[in-house]
């Protein structure tokens, strides 16, 4: 299968459990991996053969900085899901939801849950 990457993509949103993280917000980055065919693509030159990762980062944009989530999990998952519902030819998608600024007491590089989605 090939692979389509977009990594470090970076938003500013208000996810979390705890109250001072919905209301102050944080940053959050993200990385996607598209699995699919893409000799089609690749032989016709065909935009419509792929997926456009520009409208790609504009779906994740609207998932992460909209209605804010508990869970990073959950971002993770809604950003899946409107991936996978947006193109058809994505057999596989693999998203990573990093949190460098997550409420812990003591010291870490970042925190980050990574889920991975076929296609029924």
């Amino acid at each position: 299968m090939d692979e389509i990457r977009l990594d470090g993509l970076a938003f500013y949103a208000y996810h979390g459990c705890l109250k001072e993280e919905r209301e102050r917000g944080q940053m959050f980055y993200v990385d996607v991996l598209f699995s699919l065919d893409l000799k089609d693509a690749g032989e016709r030159d065909a935009l419509g053969a792929t997926v456009n990762y520009a409208e790609a980062y504009e779906r994740i944009r609207a998932v992460v900085e909209g209605e804010p989530c508990d869970l990073i999990e959950a971002v993770a998952e809604r950003i899946a899901r409107a991936l996978l519902a947006a193109y058809a030819p994505l057999a596989r998608v693999a998203v990573t939801v990093h949190k460098p600024a997550a409420p812990i007491a003591g010291r870490f590089r970042d925190v980050s849950v990574r889920i991975e989605r076929v296609r029924a």
